[in-house]
């Protein structure tokens, strides 16, 4: 799913938090520095200022623009527009106070010094906050981007991606959809694929997005653009020539210097993200906290059954590719991954992209006795009572997971997935989603699985997880399978 980029004032919350706490800080060294003591608001006129800067601050950043590409700014640019917004802030104070008639009683060295120590400490704020997100994103941590061109304006695409991009993008490589170029390199970025091979390069490689800008003389690639858009892969289109995708989410935004067409499964504005942030946030405290009681029982349980680590790392498949280990508590013998293969013949899904069976011999406690029956411990209480998820809000308080998303695949299992296998993994992964409230352990169709993810992910929002989490509970309540 896309995140859509803010164009109000959310964009730069960061920011705008940043400097109100640069604000309050100044205001106390301030006072501080003037000799009145380290404590400004026990004085009433004092406290009221505190809270009036604030205020003025938040009205004086919106009314002069001042974060107005404040990423792209440079050293003495954002200097110059820092101190001309501290003394605008400055005469906004003292016009409080001459209409309070209390200047008499507010000392002036305080108030010049505020303004002062404002301007130098929000500014050298502002930057090591810059280079911080510059850093994050060259780091890997920003969304990557395959250009697919043709090849006459192959070179002017780059050179523009590279002056326009602003560390929005880390550009993945190029596709030449008109002529074979795979292994050139063009302005320092290789050549990966062409027309042929650029929505299995997509796949493979776990591309985030895609620009496809063509000249007047190259038509786009219908087919091709089908393609990526089956995988979930956001796909811009520069808009000289344009149609819209049925049953996909479109929308007009700028992508380097390029007005493009967006096409996403879904998208999210970072107001939603945030909101599904703090709803994980908040969560992921509480599930840790359970999972902190709840390993008081289960781990002399485990152990006792089944020497060994009490929780199980394995690494998963998350959003777009990236990989990372996620936790449970222990329900299978030590061997279990060894003696997968031999159990592959048994597997209720048919194939190699999920693995599930009706009785797992390998979950700790479960025998098949002499005459047939099967004997089950506490590998399967626990699986059964989905105790040993619990430990995932670990996950989800890193951000490698979310409450509410899609299961997270193997690795193994993601090497069998076709084209539009992949858009399950278009959003955050989850502990629970929309196919474990839909069936659980009872759908054995792994298409009827993406079919169900998909669902989700084109109809997302808020109030969906909400509904979704609340469905978890009954169906965990009544112990409908293991998740």
């Amino acid at each position: 799913m896309y995140r859509k980029d803010s164009t109000g004032w959310i964009k730069h919350v960061d920011f705008i938090i940043l400097d109100l706490i640069c604000l309050q800080v100044a205001f106390v060294l301030a006072y501080a520095l003037s000799g009145y003591g380290a404590n400004p608001y026990q004085l009433i006129l004092y406290r009221n200022m505190a809270v009036f800067m604030e205020v003025a601050d938040l009205v004086v950043l919106f009314a002069m623009g001042t974060l107005k590409n404040v990423l792209k700014r440079g050293y003495y640019k954002d200097f110059v527009v820092t101190a001309q917004h501290g003394i605008i802030l400055g005469a906004c104070l003292l016009l409080y106070l001459f209409m309070l008639q209390e200047g008499q009683q507010y000392s002036r060295l305080a108030l010049v010094l505020n303004i002062v120590i404002y301007i130098l400490l929000t500014y050298l704020v502002r930057e090591l906050w810059k280079h911080l997100l510059r850093k994050k994103m060259e780091d890997g941590e920003n969304r990557s981007l395959l250009l697919v061109v043709s090849a006459d304006v192959v070179s002017s695409v780059v050179e523009s991606m590279k002056e326009h991009n602003y560390a929005r993008y880390k550009i993945a490589g190029i596709a030449v959809i008109d002529k074979e170029m795979t292994g050139k390199y063009i302005d320092g970025v290789k050549v990966v694929a062409n027309m042929e091979n650029a929505a299995e390069y997509v796949c493979k490689e776990w591309i985030d997005e895609v620009l496809i800008v063509t000249s007047g003389v190259v038509p786009y690639p219908k087919e091709l653009i089908e393609q990526f858009t089956e995988t979930g892969v956001t796909v811009h289109l520069n808009l000289a020539k344009v149609q819209s995708v049925p049953g996909k989410k479109q929308f007009v935004e700028k992508v380097g210097d390029y007005t493009v067409l967006t096409t996403s499964i879904n998208y999210a504005s970072t107001r939603d993200l945030m909101l599904k942030r703090l709803m994980d946030i908040a969560g992921g405290l509480v599930g840790c906290l359970i999972t902190g009681i709840l390993f008081i029982f289960v781990a002399p349980a485990i152990y006792i059954a089944s020497p060994g680590p009490i929780f199980f790392a394995q690494e998963r498949v998350g959003k777009n590719g990236k990989r990372f280990k996620m936790y449970k508590f222990r329900s299978m013998y030590m061997d279990a991954e060894e003696r997968k293969a031999e159990l592959m013949k048994d597997n209720k899904l048919g194939d190699e992209k999920m693995f599930k069976l009706d009785f797992d011999p390998r979950v700790i406690g479960n025998k098949i006795l002499p005459d047939g029956t099967h004997k089950t411990g506490i590998g399967d209480f626990i699986r059964r009572t989905s105790i040993d998820e619990f430990p995932q809000f670990f996950n989800v308080l890193k951000g490698d997971m979310s409450i509410i998303g899609t299961r997270p695949p193997l690795i193994s299992e993601t090497n069998f997935y076709e084209l539009h296998h992949r858009a399950r993994l278009a959003i955050k992964p989850g502990i629970t989603g929309m196919w474990q409230v839909s069936g659980r352990s009872d759908i054995t169709d792994f298409e009827e699985v993406v079919r169900l993810d998909k669902e989700y992910i084109t109809n997302w929002n808020i109030g969906l997880d909400i509904k979704i989490l609340l469905k978890t509970v009954m169906v965990v309540l009544r112990k409908d399978g293991s998740m």
